[in-house]
């Protein structure tokens, strides 16, 4: 949190938050845009965070010992004990009563339409039964993105849509989460001007 609002303060960006952040939720479901994503919910939250993000990312100056200090979790995708691992230390994050974020996309998206999500995030919420609550983030690239060389200080929407306990019994939820997700984007998206 303290290397979040470092950032957050001096790239001078705002929030604002629609809908009631669930003080149970115990699993944050993103839709990713840019490297300012992570930044825009631990600024706006007290909870304690847990990311889940690939190991490539620990090993970035800097961006990896913020991650590493807090003990996120790393995550080697080309690996086949990936997902046990993930789950270990998913059921261990959940022990202390930190919240675990994910980017169910695995990698960001542009062109305002979201990558299909991965199946990590059911197998991590079926297997915990966790309380699951997805946030839509409106256009972070358009403030911030190190690939096209964009910043543009502004408010950026945060959107928390109704939590829901994880069913393993129902093989489609995350596919319906994603295209909730996406309408309510696209919604936001036609009905203010703001975030064109």
């Amino acid at each position: 949190k303290i290397s979040s609002w470092i950032i957050r303060l001096t790239t001078f960006f705002s929030t604002q938050k629609v809908g009631n952040e669930d003080p149970e939720a115990q699993m944050f479901l993103l839709n990713h845009q840019s490297h300012l994503d992570i930044v825009v919910l631990e600024t706006s939250t007290a909870r304690d965070i847990t990311w889940v993000a690939k190991k490539e990312l620990f090993e970035v100056p800097f961006f990896g010992l913020a991650m590493r200090l807090p003990k996120d979790i790393a995550v080697e995708r080309e690996s086949k004990m990936a997902m046990v691992k993930l789950l270990k230390d998913a059921k261990e994050v959940v022990k202390t009563g930190r919240v675990i974020a994910m980017f169910p996309e695995g990698t960001r998206s542009s062109g305002g339409k979201m990558l299909p999500f991965k199946a990590g995030a059911k197998v991590v919420a079926d297997a915990l039964v966790l309380k699951v609550q997805p946030v839509v983030l409106m256009q972070t690239a358009k403030h911030y993105s190190m690939k096209n060389f964009i910043y543009i200080p502004g408010k950026i929407k945060m959107i928390f849509l109704d939590s829901f306990v994880a069913d393993k019994t129902d093989p489609n939820w995350l596919n319906e989460v994603r295209g909730k997700m996406q309408r309510v984007y696209d919604d936001e998206l036609s009905n203010s001007s703001s975030n064109r």
